[in-house]
Parts: C-alpha cells; sequence; structure tokens
C-alpha cells in the first residue's frame, strides 16, 4: 500500500491506493447498492441522478465501483454500465453472484454452479462486458459444497469470463479453503468502527496482502452510538460518519470503503473523507473503544 499524490480535482486519491490483485485502486470506492430502489428493490425514483451520481464519483477519483446482481436486480449493474459504458481504464467495476431476492429487503442464498454461471453471464451482459475485472461470491450458500461454489468461480477465471475472484461474507476457514481452489484478492464483510465482528478476517487479509472491503462501513448510520465519536467530530469540524470512515482508511492498510448514496452531496461528502487525518490519540481511542 502506498500514498498517492492529488490534486483537488481528485479527491479520492488523497487516501492513497491499494493493490487488488494486478490493479491499483483509490482507496475510497464506490458501494452502488443504494442506487437502487427502497428496500434494494427495483428502480430509483430519478434514475438520472443516480447515473449522474456514479460519473461523479469517477470524476471525483473515485476508481473501484462494487454493485450485484442482486440489487435491484439487476438495476444497480444497468445503471452502472449506463453511466460509464465504455469504462474509463483505471476504474474497476466489481459485482457478485449468488443471491436471490423475492422482495424489498428480502435476500436468500442460491450457489449452484449453473446457477452461479447464470449469474455471471447476466452480470456480463447488463455491464457489457467480456470479462469482469473482479466477480465475487456473494456469501456461502450452506446448501452446496464450498468446494463447488470456489470451483465454478475458477472454471470461470480460467474461460476468462472472470480477470480476479473475491469473496464476501465468509470466515478465516472458508478464506483459507478457496485459496487453496482459486487465487483470491479481495474480501468483502460488514465491518464498521462499531462492528468488528469479521477483525479476524481482516486480520488474515492484512497478513496476506488481501484487500478487504468493508460492507455497511456507516452501520446505516448507527456509528453515531459509538462512544466518543462525536467529540472527534467536533474537534474536526466533521461528521460521526467522516470520522468513522477516516478510521477505517487508518486501521488497516488493505481496507477500501465503498460509501454509497443517491445523493450527490453525500457522495462528495464521502470521497473528501480521504484527506481527513485524525490525531493519533483519536484514532487509538476509537480502536479501544469497539463496542
Amino acid at each position: 500500500m502506498q500514498a498517492s499524490r492529488h490534486s483537488p480535482a481528485k479527491p479520492a486519491s488523497a487516501a492513497g491506493t491499494l493493490v487488488l490483485g494486478d490493479r491499483v485502486v483509490n482507496r475510497v470506492g464506490f458501494g452502488a447498492m443504494r442506487l437502487c430502489g427502497p428496500g434494494v428493490w427495483g428502480p430509483p425514483a430519478d434514475p438520472q441522478n443516480a447515473v449522474a451520481v456514479v460519473r461523479r464519483a469517477v470524476q471525483l477519483g473515485v476508481t473501484f465501483i462494487d454493485t450485484a446482481d442482486s440489487y435491484g436486480p439487476d438495476v444497480s449493474e444497468e445503471l452502472i454500465a449506463q453511466a460509464l459504458h465504455p469504462y474509463p481504464a483505471d476504474v474497476v467495476v466489481a459485482t457478485k453472484g449468488g443471491l436471490t431476492r423475492g422482495g424489498p429487503g428480502e435476500w436468500a442464498r442460491d450457489c449452484r454452479p449453473e446457477r452461479l454461471k447464470s449469474c455471471l453471464e447476466g452480470s456480463l451482459r447488463r455491464l457489457r462486458l467480456d470479462c469482469i475485472e473482479l466477480y465475487q461470491l456473494h456469501a456461502v450458500d450452506p446448501n452446496v459444497p464450498w468446494e463447488d461454489q470456489v470451483g465454478v468461480l475458477a472454471e470461470m477465471r480460467a474461460a476468462g469470463k472472470i480477470r480476479q475472484v473475491g469473496l464476501s461474507n465468509v470466515d478465516v476457514e472458508h478464506l483459507e479453503a478457496a485459496r487453496r481452489i482459486v487465487p483470491v484478492v479481495s474480501v468483502q464483510n460488514r465491518y464498521n468502527v462499531g462492528d468488528r465482528a469479521s477483525e479476524p478476517v481482516l486480520t488474515y487479509c492484512a497478513q496476506h496482502g488481501l484487500a478487504f472491503i468493508p460492507w455497511f462501513p456507516l452501520d446505516a448510520g448507527d456509528v453515531r452510538k459509538h462512544e466518543g465519536i462525536d467529540a472527534i467530530a467536533r474537534a474536526h469540524g466533521a461528521s460521526a460518519y467522516d470520522v468513522a470512515l477516516a478510521w477505517l482508511l487508518h486501521h488497516a492498510p488493505v481496507t477500501l470503503p465503498i460509501p454509497g448514496t443517491q445523493s450527490l452531496q453525500h457522495l462528495e461528502e464521502n470521497v473528501a473523507v480521504a484527506a481527513l487525518r485524525l490525531t493519533d490519540e483519536e484514532y487509538a481511542a476509537l480502536d479501544r473503544s469497539a463496542a
């Protein structure tokens, strides 16, 4: 991991860069789940605004965009393609497969190999790509042997339809087993300043040079409940959400936060956090006060 030079026109670069397999991305990414309608279901009320948000993220220096076929479903991938295709050479669009949707707020798992192949083909079509830069298994399906779930990712990578493989919602045991089958470059787990259940996975990623993509980085706004965070925010003229993102960036050099929004204003605020630096004492206080 290395710091990168940045300009005011590309504020996302202020947090430095992260090695993602054989690609390098800026460490403040964009999560595209919130581009969809309520309950991550259907299109947003203003699709053109969603397109504008994605384009603005790239203008601000965001070079990593994360989505999934289940967001909408299909909606998020289609909006990203509408906004960015043909994609800038420095932008990595990552997607995920393996979840099914029954309605708003409803999520289930189906990682049968034949279905994962179908998910991938659908994502390729919607994103208008021949090969997906980073394809992630969205969650472990307890009804399908783990070797079969990971094995189909290896097969699709060998076929040239996936450039790099990532995992999501896994523990260290699943991660180690997967790496015996296919190279893994990233893990995406729920993690934020107040929810550190995935700390062992983050530690593993840091030790082995894998990117760690924390989803729910702002805990849907609940990070404000974390002890001391409001006082630190006031000291910097920032919000509690800014402090939570700054802590994620500082906590480990392999973290790649992906805050998402449908608001251009919130996007600008999230990206500006790349330049926020807390004091050593403030970082240490947040480290000690894990909920």
